[in-house]
C-alpha cells in the first residue's frame, strides 16, 4: 500500500543582519532558529537551544533594540492602553460589572466609569448602585443596541487610529481589538441629553438587516482566508459580494471569487 507523506523542512535561520533588514519582523514556527548572535536578549515566545535563540510558538518575530520576542499569530487577546473592545456582561457586582472580553481574565467596568442617562457629571449614589441592572445586566453587550456580533481571531483585526466606522453601504461597524466585531444600523441624530449611554431598541428596517447580514458573511469570508480586517478591506469585500445573494456568500466557490476580487482591489490601492 502506497502512502503519500510530506516531511517538514528545516526553518531558515535568521541572522542578526537579516533581522535588521526585516525591521525585526519575520514569520517563524516552533523550533526555528531566530539568531545565533548572543548579543540579543530572550523575550516571550523564545528559548535558548545550544546558544541559539529559538522560537517556541508560531508567530511574528518582533525586535525592540536588543530584545527579541515572538508575537503568536493565534492567541487570547492581551489588552493594551487605548484598545477599543466589545465586551459582554457576565456578572453584576457591588459598584462594578464583570465583562468578558475574549481575554485570559474577565475585565472590570466600574459604575463610576459609566456615563449614566442624562449626561450629568455627578457622584454615584446608593440609588444608582441598586439600579445597575437597569443599565447593564448579564448577557448585555456594553452600551450597544440592536445589531450582530461576529467573533474572529484578535490577530486579524488591524490596529488603527479609529475602530468605529460608518460604512457608506449603510451600516456601522466597531472593530474590537479583542476580535469581537459589532455590526449595527448607522444611528441618526442622537439627543445630546442622552450623554454617553445610548441604546436604541427601535425596529430595524429590512434593508438595514440585509446590509448587516451581508457584512456579517463578508467578515466570515475575510477571517476564513486570514485577511486583515479594517474598514477598507471590509468595504471592498462587501462590494465584491454584491453580485451574489447573501445566502450564497459562504459557499466555497463564491468565497474564493470574492476573496480574489478583494485582494486585487487591496493590492491596487496599496500599489
Amino acid at each position: 500500500m502506497a502512502a503519500d507523506m510530506r516531511l517538514p523542512t528545516a526553518g531558515e535561520q535568521i541572522s542578526s543582519s537579516s533581522l535588521s533588514l526585516l525591521d525585526g519582523k519575520h514569520l517563524v514556527v516552533p523550533g526555528d532558529v531566530i539568531t545565533s548572535d548572543t548579543g540579543f536578549m530572550r523575550g516571550h515566545g523564545t528559548y535558548m537551544d545550544e546558544e541559539k535563540l529559538t522560537a517556541s510558538v508560531a508567530g511574528e518575530v518582533e525586535r525592540v533594540n536588543k530584545l527579541i520576542c515572538v508575537r503568536p499569530l493565534k492567541t487570547r487577546f492581551n489588552g493594551e492602553v487605548g484598545d477599543v473592545v466589545v465586551g459582554r456582561i457576565t456578572e453584576v457586582q457591588q459598584k462594578r460589572w464583570k465583562v468578558e472580553t475574549n481575554s485570559r481574565l474577565d475585565s472590570v467596568l466600574l459604575l463610576s466609569s459609566v456615563n449614566l442617562p442624562g449626561g450629568e457629571l455627578r457622584r454615584r449614589s446608593a440609588e444608582d448602585e441598586l439600579s445597575m441592572r437597569d443599565y447593564l445586566q448579564e448577557g448585555d453587550l456594553i452600551s450597544l443596541g440592536q445589531g450582530v456580533l461576529v467573533l474572529v481571531s484578535p490577530s486579524l483585526v488591524k490596529r488603527q487610529k479609529t475602530h468605529f466606522h460608518n460604512l457608506p453601504c449603510g451600516a456601522s461597524i466597531i472593530l474590537g481589538s479583542n476580535g469581537y466585531i459589532w455590526l449595527y444600523p448607522t444611528p441618526g441624530q442622537q439627543d445630546e441629553e442622552a450623554g454617553g449611554y445610548y441604546t436604541s431598541m427601535e425596529p430595524v428596517p429590512l434593508s438595514d438587516r440585509e446590509v448587516i447580514s451581508r457584512l456579517r458573511n463578508c467578515l466570515l469570508v475575510l477571517a476564513a482566508h486570514k485577511i486583515l480586517l479594517y474598514d477598507t478591506s471590509v468595504l471592498y469585500c462587501f462590494e465584491s459580494s454584491l453580485s451574489h445573494q447573501i445566502k450564497d456568500i459562504l459557499k466555497p466557490e463564491v468565497m474564493d471569487e470574492i476573496v480574489m476580487k478583494t485582494r486585487q482591489r487591496l493590492m491596487e490601492q496599496e500599489g
